[in-house]
């Protein structure tokens, strides 16, 4: 069912449509896209530059000329009056290279294309009438499942890369110093790109080519909102790079948002005293600063340098050599008075992303009590395989009754008389009573209301939630016939890896577990000796005397024996722990464990994953092996079926083998929701500041963390393995992304692909 995103996205100021691009579902798609084309050819049009207009279009401009004539002649009037975050910026520079005297200020571009709605760099990324656009910087496509942009460099290195103007804040001994004159020397050049850079791809195909700088404008996050303590707080970000970097600025408006156009006073966040942190950033694409030699940046000659310049190779011994080898590099000027301006000598897409986070960095950093964490994250809710039977007992977890829940939650539930609810958003759920039995071989969810059985299909598809929020579902097994009943917990885990080097796992901890499990029989050695070693394992009088003499919480065994692995005294999760070593048990008793194959508990722990009522005295009989020319089989079954275990892929040992764990027989993946995969902003708040916490949380402060990213910008290393990450073969052949380093496929590899079927069902 259609659901607004507004609902369940946090726009902390931001316009869901115009700034991130999440339609309302009123707004239709096609129409939305067209518009934005039609927006971008009346920018161009006011700008005083080529476009490319429509038939339609066209009749717009000869509706507004007046209008667009008058706007060009304001903008030429104004032209010496900056746009206020710009002119933070270039007061800055004034400041900060004051000591230089330099012969002309260091100025911005004083006339860019504007990107003020999402989109927009999304549309001007490729001809208006076409599919592809190329120079030496990139390669664009229009795909069918998006955009696809391959930049001249398709990776990241940190070697050499980091450079720091000096005169600001410290500089690490890993980061390159660099004089302020040569700082101001590539600012310069940033500033003067070839004509070809600047070229817009939007009329690349046109008869008459645009060329201009383009600009977007940031509102990253820099502190979470508190309830009750504090309100979010976000820096500001300019963005400038050539015409045909567009596509840069794109990639960077998906992940942070666009904060609309800074000319306005209503996104000028120097006017907005609640939310801004008093922090401007400031990056210029500028990949031309490539092509200078360290001469002619000003830096020394390599006997006039000192130990620190020949060290960081800011010198010269050739005229010829280009600065930092040539080799693409950021250069960052910053200091204490919280303006951090960085020029980018490539288009690589990271290094665009990557800034932000080293500015939102550098804003925590000066705020105080808040911080940038290179982080991943999920919310885990854990799931059971419960087999064919469930009965809910949620009154012992929040004592909350079916009624209880109508009565608060009433305004989008529709209670049907036989005493079970329908959620009006989403139909597929339905809410169940506290004492709903749920049983798999009649498909049925049953209770008793005014002394009368009531009961409804159970159907697969549909989630039945009991008034403590526990889920439950039917499910197909993935590589069985069968079917199971899975119950999903109600209040899940947020699982948070701070401060993570890169591949440190950031993204697995949000990823399932079902791209990493397999599927296999059930092996038996000899069954009915395998059955004769179970028997004696049950058969064991002794297991109260396992604990240590000296262990503190060793049950009293005073008035009753210790629980039979049979029978409902025990869970299976009580069975396993009762056969795992632990420094809690004796030595002899872990001796006698040691001494059980793994295999054996296995075949045990699988028994009493399917037991029955009062079976167990002829558990044997519902297991057996089918007979193989004439000889006992190996493949367990159950019944009629033969089972299938679960195995756990968690390395390679060589190219060939795998390193699997077996898995529970009842094990089934948690449901998780990624909450962070790279950006996240925290705040540590003292636990006396906050109302209403859950009485678990006794301790002195907690942390809240807030993502910076709207969209996540995925690397798919495993999807080179076909089949193996299923979530990111979904996420590509979705419509709409934006894809970076991969090949464009036409129609006709996609068909020769789709035949040659051994590779393709591989």
């Amino acid at each position: 069912m259609p659901t607004d995103s507004s609902t369940f996205i946090n726009l902390f100021g931001l316009d869901q449509e115009r700034s991130l691009g999440f339609l309302k579902k009123t707004t239709e798609r096609e129409e939305y896209e067209r518009r934005l084309v039609t927006h971008a050819n009346l920018q161009l049009k006011a700008a005083g530059l080529p476009c490319v207009p429509s038939d339609a279009d066209e009749r717009i401009f000869d509706l507004s000329e007046s209008l667009l004539e008058n706007y060009r002649e304001k903008n030429r009037l104004l032209r010496s009056s900056p746009i206020p975050v710009d002119q933070r910026i270039e007061n800055y520079l004034d400041r900060y290279f004051e000591s230089l005297n330099l012969e002309t200020p260091l100025r911005l571009p004083d006339q860019t294309l504007t990107l003020d709605r999402h989109g927009m760099g999304r549309a001007l990324s490729l001809p208006a009438n076409g599919n592809y656009y190329k120079n030496d910087l990139v390669h664009s496509y229009r795909v069918k499942n998006g955009v696809l942009h391959n930049p001249r460099h398709d990776r990241r290195t940190t070697k050499g890369t980091f450079h720091v103007a000096e005169g600001g804040l410290p500089i690490s001994g890993d980061k390159k110093a660099v004089p302020k004159l040569v700082f101001a020397n590539l600012f310069k050049a940033a500033m003067d790109p070839p004509q070809e850079f600047l070229e817009l791809p939007f009329t690349s195909d046109a008869p008459e080519k645009a060329h201009a700088f383009v600009s977007l404008y940031l509102r990253p996050l820099v502190a979470p909102k508190v309830p009750g303590y504090g309100t979010h707080k976000s820096m500001e970000i300019r963005f400038f790079a050539p015409g045909s970097l567009v596509s840069n600025l794109d990639f960077v408006e998906s992940i942070f948002g666009n904060a609309g156009d800074p000319l306005l006073p209503d996104n000028d966040a120097g006017l907005d005293v609640e939310h801004w942190s008093g922090h401007t950033g400031c990056v210029v694409l500028a990949p031309q600063m490539l092509t200078f030699t360290k001469k002619e940046l000003g830096l020394p000659h390599y006997d006039d340098a000192t130990a620190r310049q020949r060290r960081d190779s800011m010198c010269w011994k050739e005229e010829s050599e280009l600065y930092n080898d040539g080799q693409p590099f950021k250069i960052t000027c910053r200091d204490k008075s919280g303006v951090v301006i960085t020029l980018i000598a490539d288009n690589y897409f990271g290094y665009c992303k990557k800034e932000v986070k080293t500015q939102i960095s550098y804003a925590t950093n000066l705020y105080g009590n808040t911080e940038e964490e290179h982080a991943g994250g999920a919310i885990a809710f854990r799931s059971y395989s419960l087999g064919e039977k469930f009965q809910a007992k949620s009154m012992q977890y929040n004592a909350q009754s079916f009624e209880d829940v109508v009565k608060r939650y009433s305004d989008f539930i529709d209670v049907m008389p036989e005493g079970y609810g329908v959620d009006k958003n989403f139909p597929n759920l339905i809410y169940v009573p506290e004492d709903a039995l749920a049983m798999l071989t009649a498909q049925s969810i049953s209770w008793t209301k005014d002394g009368k059985k009531q009961e409804i299909p159970l159907l697969p598809g549909q989630v039945y939630m009991t008034p403590s929020g526990y889920q439950i579902r039917m499910e197909k097994h993935p590589h069985a016939p069968s079917w199971r009943l899975i119950g999903t917990v109600a209040e899940g885990t947020f699982c948070h890896k701070p401060c993570t080097v890169s591949g440190g796992g950031k993204s697995e901890i949000s990823k399932s577990l079902v791209d990493y499990m397999h599927y296999g029989p059930l092996f038996v050695s000899n069954l009915e000796q395998d059955f004769e070693r179970i028997q004696g394992i049950l058969d064991k009088p002794d297991f109260h005397l396992r604990w240590k003499e000296d262990y503190a919480e060793k049950p009293d065994y005073g008035n009753r024996d210790s629980r039979p692995i049979f029978g409902p005294q025990r869970s299976l999760g009580s069975v396993i722990k009762l056969l795992t070593p632990s420094a809690d048990y004796n030595d002899e008793y872990n001796e006698w464990l040691a001494s059980i194959p793994d295999y054996l508990l296995s075949l045990l722990f699988i028994i009493k994953r399917f037991e029955e009522e009062h079976w167990e005295e002829n558990w044997t009989e519902p297991f057996g092996v089918d007979l193989v020319n004439g000889q006992p089989g190996h493949e367990l079954k159950f019944r009629d079926r033969t089972l299938v275990g679960t195995y756990l892929r968690v390395g390679f040992l060589g190219p060939r083998k795998w390193r699997t764990f077996k898995l529970r027989q009842d094990f089934s993946p948690a449901n998780k929701i990624q909450t962070e995969d790279d950006i996240s902003a925290s705040m540590v708040v003292p636990a006396s500041k906050l109302k209403n916490l859950s009485k678990s949380e006794n301790v002195d402060s907690l942390k809240f963390l807030i993502n910076c990213e709207y969209r996540l910008f995925q690397r798919p290393d495993e999807a080179i393995h076909r089949g193996f990450d299923k979530q990111a073969e979904a996420d590509l052949a979705g419509m709409r992304n934006f894809i970076s380093n991969f090949a464009p496929l036409t129609r006709e590899d996609i068909l020769q692909m789709a035949e040659k079927v051994v590779d393709f069902d591989a």
